[in-house]
């Protein structure tokens, strides 16, 4: 068996760590078990998450009867809900790399014999599939959920549309009251946003990469079905740590991560995949980048019509099937790897087998799709050399033309778009957000729900080396790459300067129309950046992260586990 556990008291030295374990009431017979780590980022701070440490234990429940002995370890979340358009947003995407770290740090100081982590916001689920990858011990991932959508003046919503309230009564198009309803119902239960943003979309990936179980990715989180599939979860990791199935880096392969990067094209799923999937490529010593993914998304068919871009939520996926469905879909017509391993020891093609065919509302079959290529592209041009990416599922119009409006940071623009000091055509550009300028990479939920709640959303566009939430929609163009802090020519733009964007798949181009020489001449006055003294976390990222093109990692790969390692 994979077992490490021994290791704490193998020797008469380490033998008083029994004296721990024993004070946490554990019998010799429970301590002779396999140890295995239940990681969750549960607490308060979320309805995504707050319902974590039920399933947690759940989880260990199932632990036991499966012979196993389960340790809760929760780990750290931050809201990105509660962080969105103010300061705070900046540690949305450190958090990422904090659960990773965090799961590194529990697993190879204690020396579990594996793990089976639950997460519920955004960056909980990269995070804690990264630290799996990275100790490379038996392990599983699944999402928590997600919420079940609300009910305001006889219509279904979801948190979006309480976002977006907001724009319209800055339109004039809408009250107070209005807006009170949307906040009080929109999310009416437990779990993550209901739509196909970056909770969701992530955790469909997580099957997609192998590491979740099919089918339990898209149970809504209040749904009582949820408990037998968690106690279920105990066998699974006993037969990983039996040897009887992989681990994560054999379960997690290129095939794997370009099967997931599938799956989010044919999803409409969220632009923050092109930041999470290269990152966990990295843990898994697998070179990935934007770019990567922009190839699997141009020959991957849109076949689900998925909410910010299509009509359904994630409680309708699940009823459809699951995630399931749409791997089986995507692999009949040839546009994801069957071969690829699951955590249970089953190939991708045997754990889709059985499923239904799709139901030609919230899943179409993949050879009549919604749209020929996945509702993701990657821009490139000389105002993003390294990429720019845009959600382009459900956009009514793929090519703009337009004047740049510049804004150092989120907040100025911020006030702009409130008081409606834009111009319809304007081209706005939102620089020095990226993950060293910010230090953070803030998204920008805010503004874009704001431009769409103003009826503004495809009359300009956006651009930032910052990030949008998946829920955002409209011409917005993210993770703009070189960054400004580090010298893009985004840093380089001027009001009035004319951009213009062809989303189009086979043409993806991005260009800020300036001769190469006044771009030069630009350059050469433009005073060297002075990175400000942070302090603190935000300071220690500054200094360590790279590029949003290579998924804005910190540290420089995969290595082999050892014994001095773990």
């Amino acid at each position: 068996m994979r077992r490490r556990f021994s290791t704490i008291y193998n020797t008469l030295m380490r033998d008083n760590s029994r004296a721990f374990l024993h004070g946490m009431g554990m019998s010799d017979e429970e301590i002779a078990r396999p140890q295995v780590a239940v990681a969750h980022t549960g607490g308060e701070m979320s309805p995504c998450n707050m319902g974590l440490r039920g399933q947690a234990e759940l989880v260990k429940t199932g632990l036991y009867g499966a012979g196993a002995y389960g340790h809760e370890t929760p780990v750290v979340s931050v809201s990105d809900g509660l962080t969105m358009a103010h300061p705070g947003m900046r540690f949305s995407l450190i958090s990422r790399e904090l659960i990773a770290d965090s799961v590194e740090a529990t697993m190879r100081a204690h020396m579990w014999d594996g793990i089976i982590a639950i997460g519920g916001c955004d960056k909980n689920l990269p995070g804690l599939m990264m630290g799996i990858l990275r100790v490379n011990a038996p392990g599983l991932f699944l999402h928590g959920g997600a919420a079940l959508p609300g009910r305001v003046r006889g219509r279904e919503v979801t948190v979006l549309d309480a976002f977006e309230t907001i724009g319209r009564m800055i339109a004039g198009e809408a009250d107070e009251e209005e807006l009170r309803d949307y906040q009080k119902h929109s999310i009416p239960t437990e779990g993550s946003c209901a739509g196909q943003f970056t909770a969701n979309t992530m955790g469909m990936a997580g099957e997609a990469l192998g590491l979740t179980p099919i089918g339990l990715s898209m149970i809504p989180a209040a749904h009582v079905e949820r408990h037998a599939a968690l106690r279920k979860l105990g066998q699974t990791i006993m037969r990983v740590i039996a040897g009887d199935a992989p681990l994560p880096r054999e379960i997690v392969t290129r095939a794997a991560i370009e099967n997931a990067c599938a799956l989010v094209a044919a999803t409409g799923g969220s632009t923050n995949a092109a930041l999470h999937l290269p990152a966990i490529a990295h843990e898994a010593g697998i070179p990935f980048t934007m770019d990567d993914c922009a190839a699997v998304f141009q020959r991957t068919p849109l076949i689900a019509s998925l909410s910010p871009g299509g009509k359904y939520l994630a409680r309708d996926v699940h009823e459809i099937g699951g995630a399931g469905v749409i791997l089986a879909e995507l692999l009949k017509g040839g546009h994801v790897d069957g071969s690829a391993l699951t955590v249970t020891g089953q190939t991708l093609e045997e754990a889709v087998a059985g499923l239904p065919d799709p139901d030609g509302k919230v899943v179409y079959p993949s050879a009549k799709p919604i749209a020929p290529t996945g509702g993701l592209v990657v821009l490139k041009g000389n105002l993003a050399p390294d990429g720019a990416l845009i959600k382009v599922a459900g956009l009514p119009a793929l090519e703009f033309r337009g004047r740049a409006r510049v804004f150092d940071g989120e907040t100025d623009c911020q006030k702009a778009i409130e008081t409606r000091a834009y111009e319809e055509g304007d081209v706005i550009i939102v620089r020095g957000e990226g993950p060293r300028g910010s230090p953070g990479m803030k998204e920008m939920l805010g503004i874009t729900a704001l431009l769409y709640g103003q009826g503004m959303g495809a009359k300009v566009a956006l651009i930032t080396d910052g990030r949008f939430s998946g829920a955002s929609r409209g011409m917005c163009i993210g993770y703009a790459s070189p960054e400004a802090a580090v010298g893009g020519p985004i840093s380089l733009v001027e009001d009035g300067d004319m951009i213009s964007i062809d989303a189009r798949p086979d043409v993806a181009s991005l260009t800020l129309e300036v001769e190469e020489d006044v771009l030069e001449q630009r350059r050469a006055a433009r005073p060297a950046p002075k990175a400000p003294r942070f302090g603190g976390l935000l300071e220690k990222y500054a200094a360590t992260v790279q590029g949003a093109e290579r998924g804005a990692v910190t540290h420089s790969g995969a290595v082999d586990t050892t014994d001095d390692v773990c």
